[in-house]
């Protein structure tokens, strides 16, 4: 070996792979996600290329559903009740980000709570309504009539038609959005609008509070002991410091408000704008033709 040769050091590690950079930015984003104490807004919706459900306009989705939701009202057969339910469930499935377990809740659970409610409300018709039908069974004097099936069953498809028409904007609008869109669009109040918004903030927020409290009371080994005593002690244990943070957290807010002069002029400017994009007008309008169709298959096919 010459003087002029260079024995090899030491392997220096190789830079962090881009894959590695892309997974733990995509683990901190999941991370942010889950701490937000509220549904994604349209812009977050936009960046993270959610569904399109969660980027239409708060007022269109409400406008669709609140149409469709008041129409079911005015019919006595559970067929149309029951098509506007399906079609609220494929918008659901197909514009919303939900899990497999979530999907196999709506998919399976629906019909299931409809049969079930099917009979129940049924029990609770009046017999002499349904006199003159066919006896499904009967249980010593009294007996269930196909009418009373028939009736309960109407009944259950206008309850999941309000539960699904309810899913499609409450599992996909932001509140700060729907206030935002009230106040922008609806020329509601700022001072009722913002409000409000601040007084739905306080569940989340009391929600995370009681999970630092619990989280405390752990760290520091303090035991409860287990069935309804424990559980009933464990609750008394969490109220008070509850509370004092729920009066922490209204006087942050209070002096928030001050800070910035609310309620001082009739209007004020918007820091974050919520405007109506054509998709929101085609949304809006493809969903209430899609509901007038209902409508009419079911006057043609003498279903109404």
């Amino acid at each position: 070996m010459t003087g002029h040769e260079r024995i090899p050091g030491p392997a220096t590690p190789p830079p962090p792979a881009a894959s590695a950079r892309a997974a733990t930015t995509a683990r901190v984003a999941a991370q942010r996600e889950r701490a937000r104490i509220d549904r994604p807004t349209m812009a977050q919706a936009r960046e993270l290329r959610m569904p399109f459900l969660h980027r239409i306009h708060p007022l269109a989705k409400f406008g669709a559903t609140t149409a469709a939701l008041v129409s079911v009202f005015f019919v006595n057969t559970p067929w149309i009740p029951g098509a506007i339910s399906l079609l609220a469930v494929l918008v659901l499935l197909a514009g919303t980000r939900l899990t497999w377990f979530q999907r196999a809740l709506v998919v399976l659970g629906m019909p299931l709570l409809a049969a079930v409610l099917a009979v129940t409300l049924g029990i609770w018709v009046d017999p002499r309504l349904t006199v003159g039908t066919q006896t499904l069974f009967e249980i010593g004097d009294w007996q269930f009539r196909r009418g009373a099936l028939e009736s309960g069953f109407a009944t259950s498809m206008r309850l999941m038609a309000i539960v699904s028409l309810s899913l499609v904007g409450g599992l996909t609008t932001s509140g700060a959005d729907f206030v935002r869109a009230l106040v922008q669009q609806l020329r509601v109040p700022y001072r009722f609008g913002y409000a409000g918004l601040a007084a739905m903030r306080f569940v989340p927020r009391f929600r995370h509070e009681l999970s630092i409290i619990r989280q405390a009371h752990r760290a520091r080994g303090i035991s409860f002991g287990s069935g309804p005593v424990g559980w009933t002690r464990r609750q008394l244990a969490s109220l008070v410091p509850l509370l004092a943070a729920a009066m922490r957290h209204a006087d942050r807010v209070a002096l928030s408000m001050d800070a910035r002069a609310f309620g001082y002029r009739e209007t004020r400017t918007e820091r974050q704008l919520v405007p109506v994009r054509a998709g929101d007008w085609v949304f809006l309008v493809l969903f209430l033709l899609a509901v007038a169709a209902i409508f009419v298959a079911g006057a043609t096919l003498g279903l109404a």
